[in-house]
């Protein structure tokens, strides 16, 4: 587990941007179950592709894009285990990936982006695949 004096700069990343931290296995089960609307999650993470390009990535789609999820969450890897561990359950079928982008509309998956996805990629064109993803979804 990260000590919280480092995380906090990159928790704060996405806070700062109106993201709401869910850190126990039932906040994130209180937000996703039953659930009406779209609500983008980002499974946050201390590496550098989540510092380099997930979290400006998903920054500059929600400054970019004219249709935006109703709810923007975030969750931590290798800090609020919990809440990761809810979180991913609720991304199944994908193997556990962090960073990661996950957007739910009703509760239910509907867009993964898995680390992969991200890692080699930068901010913008990760940024301009979730316009496209907003577009479609909400």
């Amino acid at each position: 587990m990260y000590p919280e004096h480092l995380v906090a700069p990159m928790r704060m990343d996405l806070t700062s941007a109106g993201f709401q931290e869910l850190k126990s296995a039932a906040e994130v089960d209180n937000h996703l179950k039953d659930h009406k609307g779209t609500t983008l999650m980002v499974i946050n993470s201390v590496c550098g592709c989540a510092a380099g390009a997930a979290r400006p990535g998903v920054k500059f789609a929600i400054n970019n894009s004219d249709k935006k999820p109703n709810n923007l969450t975030t969750v931590f890897a290798g800090v609020d285990q919990e809440a990761v561990a809810k979180a991913r359950e609720y991304t199944l079928p994908y193997p556990p990936s962090s960073p990661s982008i996950a957007l739910f509309k009703d509760g239910e998956l509907v867009h993964f982006v898995e680390r992969h996805h991200i890692e080699g990629r930068n901010a913008e064109m990760i940024g301009r695949h979730l316009v496209e993803v907003f577009n479609e979804y909400c």
